[in-house]
């Protein structure tokens, strides 16, 4: 199914998904309750919720989280993310967040839902053009020529 084609119900159950991950965020510094789903190729959706610590760099995003969620389950494409919080927004994915998702999914579509039920789209491509990959000059979503 190309992303264009995703019926309205697919993305309403990836946002309960992501919804209900929220409420279990652990967010005692930013506040910011954040839940993520992710679908797989096979239409399984993972999902996932921030979880902040007192050493700020350890905090991990829920998008990371249902994506690490997913791998560990033997997933390794994904076509949709949603990325749900009542606390601000709707946000994108942080830096890391969209090169973590960039080595599994170059062409994810990603809707962000937040305060008030406002949402946003993106495509992951246009987000992180030119993305890192390894070796050097070889992640999928480079420009030819």
């Amino acid at each position: 199914m190309s992303r264009k084609a995703a019926k309205s119900g697919d993305w309403e159950r990836l946002t309960a998904a992501a919804q209900a991950a929220s409420a279990n965020a652990y967010a005692p510094y930013s506040h910011l309750r954040i839940g993520a789903a992710i679908e797989a190729d096979d239409r399984t959706v993972y999902s996932g919720c921030n979880v902040e610590n007192s050493s700020f760099s350890l905090t991990v995003c829920a998008e990371r989280v249902a994506l690490h969620c997913a791998v560990a389950h033997g997933a390794r494409g994904f076509s949709r993310l949603v990325i749900y919080t009542l606390d601000a927004g709707p946000l994108s994915p942080c830096g890391a967040c969209r090169q973590a998702l960039v080595e599994f999914a170059p062409n994810l579509s990603i809707r962000s839902i937040g305060r008030g039920g406002l949402q946003r789209e993106f495509d992951l491509a246009k987000l992180l053009p030119q993305a890192f990959g390894w070796p050097a000059g070889e992640a999928s979503n480079q420009p030819e020529g």
